[in-house]
């Protein structure tokens, strides 16, 4: 069994505030999955640059609490 590409996404937003975050990266099997934990957290935020970086099996380098969440939700 082959392991599949991941796709993280990089997002630029403007919270409900007006504050600017650059540089939000999330994990997911498509963008709507990756918007969905986006406004999970930052909601009526205004996404204003989303980017998609395919990474090769096993590129994911070193795990946080929350890769290893997204690893078990998207299961």
């Amino acid at each position: 069994m082959q392991a599949a590409a991941i796709t993280k996404y990089h997002f630029r937003i403007r919270t409900r505030n007006g504050v600017v975050v650059e540089n939000l990266s999330f994990f997911g099997a498509d963008e709507a999955a990756a918007r969905q934990k986006l406004e999970r957290i930052y909601r009526d935020c205004e996404v204003l640059e989303c980017r998609a970086e395919r990474l090769p099996p096993g590129a994911r380098g070193h795990l946080n609490y929350e890769d290893v969440v997204d690893l078990i939700s998207a299961a």
